[in-house]
């Protein structure tokens, strides 16, 4: 049994959680490869380490002096070190360090060094070897990852050490500049190094007993998710269930290799394990999830259906102005095309005046402040009338529906709202596929 195991910012955010983590790793002998987020933060009012990285970069493009940002990382790193009763040997480091932002230092070589630095510090008092994933992880000159090759650097940087720390978030270039994930990236480098290591098992560790099935800021006490499948994952992962990375996915998704949540702060917990395949569903619906911040581009016209091109044409006008779409229902003289918000801002009129020149509709119009909701279960395949359940329960709070749209694997319903019905909505779904009993 080979495991590799990641542990988040909050999971390694002091001393005391970094002797927590030591205590899991020495725990099971086949967790063999750990690899490490930045300090997160210690309490509410705390600051992440990469925040503080972050604000020295600004801090310095500006031209503004950054030492206080500067002495608060390094204040935190010689407080984990003296609690943990090893050297802080990396004195000398971090005086480079400073003069390589003076110097100009990129932002994501900059924003890297807190996983980069803790991972040093953990595989010190684990007495681990430390490797470096700028070593192992590829992205070409675009910042796009390089996946395959990747893999095989990962696989000979890990064939000679049986044991390991690594960072997570960040690799390089093949001509050396360190590259970043986006926020919450160590997620998929630990998926990347389970992939390359061949692994029976990818142990996700952080401050939750696993996936509730809705945000628990609105519903009161969500059940635990159990078990669910990559493909329901990656729908309620995009849809803002962010315990995981939704890009972590894939590279352990194309191995087989189940990722396992697990809470570094209460490890009796079994957490949730994540698999490709589950036969049985504890009920229809795996999990509730939705975001807002969204707006809708209503398009009518008349045998639209017999017109070629016309979806192309829409499209085209996004593509031109860098915009993706997230959602495309239509009918036969319709289609509605769901837009992140931001996109819009600034630019609305003259995407409605440059959609209306490319294909000349009957009617227009832009619809904003819409939040979504999915509802996503693999028990929905085989329960009808799930989606008059969902629209049931909706009605009774007099709630407004302005878009419904349902994957063809019958895995999940995604609805439209307006965003002042986001939080009622969402607990009205949840009591309707939850009864209280079973809470």
């Amino acid at each position: 049994m080979l495991k590799v195991i990641k542990f988040g910012g909050t999971s390694l955010a002091s001393a005391e959680q970094f002797r927590k983590v030591a205590a899991i790793v020495r725990e099971d002998k086949s967790r063999r490869y750990v690899v490490a987020s930045a300090p997160g933060k210690r309490f509410s009012s705390d600051t992440k380490v990469t925040d503080l990285l972050l604000s020295c970069y600004r801090l310095h493009r500006v031209r503004e002096n950054f030492d206080e940002p500067f002495s608060c990382i390094r204040s935190r790193f010689e407080e984990i070190c003296a609690e943990l009763e090893i050297p802080f040997a990396f004195g000398e480091d971090f005086d480079r360090f400073y003069q390589e932002i003076k110097n100009g230092a990129t932002e994501e070589y900059i924003a890297s060094r807190g996983e980069h630095f803790n991972a040093k510090i953990l595989a010190e008092f684990l007495q681990f070897p430390f490797l470096d994933t700028a070593e192992g992880i590829v992205f070409d000159e675009n910042g796009v990852l390089m996946e395959e090759k990747t893999n095989e650097n990962l696989a000979l940087l890990l064939k000679n050490h049986t044991r390991a720390v690594l960072p997570g978030f960040y690799g390089a270039t093949e001509k050396g500049e360190v590259r970043t994930f986006s926020r919450g990236g160590s997620d998929i480098t630990g998926s990347l190094v389970a992939r390359a290591a061949k692994a029976d098992l990818y142990e996700n560790w952080t401050d939750v007993s696993g996936l509730l099935m809705a945000d628990p800021r609105i519903v009161s006490s969500p059940k635990a998710i159990e078990c669910v499948t990559y493909r329901e994952l990656r729908e309620l992962s995009y849809m803002g269930a962010n315990v995981l990375h939704e890009d972590a996915i894939f590279p352990v998704r194309r191995e087989g290799i189940p990722i396992n949540i697990r809470n570094t702060n209460d490890t009796a917990a079994t957490g949730t394990m994540i698999v490709e395949n589950a036969e049985k569903s504890a009920g229809i619906v795996t999990g509730i999830a939705g975001k807002k911040g969204f707006g809708a581009i209503y398009i009518e016209k008349g045998m639209m259906n017999r017109e070629l091109g016309f979806g192309r044409r829409v499209l085209e006008v996004l593509e031109n102005r860098k915009i993706s779409f997230e959602h495309l229902p239509s009918g036969i003289d319709t289609m509605t095309v769901v837009l992140n918000r931001g996109d819009l801002v600034g630019h609305e009129n003259e995407l409605i005046r440059e959609l209306q020149m490319a294909v000349q509709p009957d009617r227009i119009h832009l619809v904003e402040n819409l939040c979504l909701i999915a509802v996503v279960g693999r028990g929905m395949i085989n329960s009808p009338g799930t989606a008059a359940r969902l629209f049931g329960a909706l009605a009774k709070e007099k709630i407004n529906i302005r878009m419904i749209d349902q994957g063809s694997s019958e895995m999940n319903i995604i609805v439209a709202l307006e965003e002042q019905d986001y939080e009622k909505a969402l607990k009205a779904i949840y009591a309707e596929f939850v009864p209280e009993e079973e809470n």
